[in-house]
């Protein structure tokens, strides 16, 4: 599993892209002696972070969640986009995929 992410992440963190100290995050906490969602341990609730990013989402939780790097129960992490360094959203998939959303561009009114 732990391959499957870091290849999917690219091998850097999803928050700040770096390519150091890296560590496997769960956007879904697992609670207190683990979780019995057969999906918490899957691809969709798991980030490829550097440990400075993994402490700092504790420490920011309203971006946390706004970007999709945790999620709050009783959403699933397959239904909440993961903003990307690049500026990107993704919705994480259970086969380790990932496919990109596409906001669609709004004007800025007729006058």
């Amino acid at each position: 599993m732990r391959a499957l992410v870091h290849t999917r992440d690219g091998g850097r963190c999803v928050r700040c892209d770096s390519p150091r100290d890296l560590t496997i995050h769960h956007r879904v906490n697992r609670g207190m002696g683990g979780a019995r969602e057969e999906w918490i341990n899957q691809p969709q609730n798991l980030l490829l972070v550097c440990t400075e990013c993994n402490g700092w989402f504790e420490d920011h939780p309203r971006e946390s969640y706004s970007h999709g790097w945790k999620v709050r129960r009783p959403m699933l992490p397959s239904e909440m986009t993961v903003l990307y360094p690049n500026g990107a959203e993704f919705v994480l998939l259970p086969d380790g995929t990932r496919s990109r959303v596409t906001r669609p561009l709004t004007t800025g009114g007729a006058r």
